[in-house]
């Protein structure tokens, strides 16, 4: 009796990942295909941050601590394949904090099914 072959790994699902082309699922100004996550980026950013890092499965004070936002994007790039450097990890974070904490949330939410 011989094992069958396998001809097809499981993947991530589809709830719109891009695995296969190493990019974020939504784009940096992408704010509002997830209202939740805009409305608590925009009132408040620091709870946001740490609803990320406990989304993520790190301590809730990774989002409040100086690099860690950079530390939760490069891990988080790093485990879904998508492309990028780690300086270009910490400039997102340091110009365009808000706009990428928002966008690591999304990614969580999109990649665990929860939009």
């Amino acid at each position: 009796m011989s094992n069958p072959a396998v001809t097809h790994q499981p993947g991530a699902g589809s709830f719109g990942t891009n695995v296969q082309t190493g990019e974020w699922s939504t784009g940096l100004c992408s704010c509002f295909s997830d209202w939740f996550i805009c409305a608590l980026g925009c009132c408040c950013p620091t709870i946001l941050s740490c609803y990320t890092a406990n989304k993520y499965g790190e301590n809730c004070c990774l989002g409040c601590v100086p690099g860690g936002t950079t530390a939760i994007r490069t891990h988080m790039r790093l485990t879904y394949g998508i492309q990028g450097t780690i300086i270009n990890d910490a400039l997102m974070t340091f110009f365009c904090g808000l706009c990428e904490t928002c966008r690591m949330a999304r990614e969580i939410r999109i990649r665990n099914g929860e939009v």
